[in-house]
């Protein structure tokens, strides 16, 4: 199981400690967790084995691609709008992550066209707004997804409900993402949480391959 932080503005280097699989920075302007300009050297002094992800709620491709050059992006996380076609543009330079806003009744089969045209899906709870919301979805639904597309879950884990995870016995599901249930306040990430929760994680997946 893959840890993903995202929503980084601050203690980059402390969260960088723990070591996660991946760590995310927002770069649309209406999150309270926007990356803005972000210290070119430290991101870019995060330990190679550390994927860098940048998100991105339908931005152009130029800036896309600016910011993927400028910070040595490895990885982009498209929570919008974005077409398939828009999606494999970038995968001949970074790997794509597709997000998608998950609600009763969702139907999983609108995601067939975008089947070898991005790398992983993330799902989220639904808002009517873009980003996230801390939300929690009915992660039962899950069972409807049969893609062999992975995917990170997401939405409103939390140390009170990051224990279900290990209850989920999908196939594809490839990571979590850990964000506003972790952190002080927007971007500022609670370290000592953020340990407990990738140490309930690692115990879990080292169980499950001794099992």
């Amino acid at each position: 199981m893959k840890i993903k932080v995202c929503g980084l503005r601050e203690d980059i280097s402390s969260v960088a400690a723990l070591n996660p699989d991946y760590m995310g920075f927002i770069f649309y302007k209406n999150s309270p967790r926007f990356a803005g300009d972000l210290d070119n050297d430290l991101v870019k002094n995060i330990p190679a084995g550390i994927e860098k992800t940048a998100v991105f709620v339908n931005e152009t491709a130029e800036n896309i691609a600016k910011l993927i050059s400028e910070y040595d992006f490895n990885i982009i996380q498209l929570h919008g709008d974005e077409s398939p076609d828009f999606c494999q543009s970038f995968r001949a330079e970074v790997k794509v992550i597709k997000a998608f806003g998950i609600a009763p009744g969702f139907d999983f089969e609108l995601l067939k066209d975008y089947i070898n045209k991005v790398d992983f899906f993330l799902f989220d709870a639904k808002t009517d707004i873009y980003g996230g919301s801390g939300n929690t979805f009915d992660w039962s639904v899950l069972n409807e997804y049969t893609l062999d597309v992975p995917f990170f879950l997401s939405g409103g884990i939390s140390p009170d409900n990051i224990h279900e995870i290990q209850d989920i016995r999908h196939a594809q599901l490839y990571g979590i993402d850990l964000n506003s249930k972790f952190e002080d306040s927007p971007g500022v990430k609670n370290i000592a949480k953020l340990e407990t929760a990738f140490e309930i994680v690692k115990k879990a997946t080292n169980y499950e391959l001794r099992g």
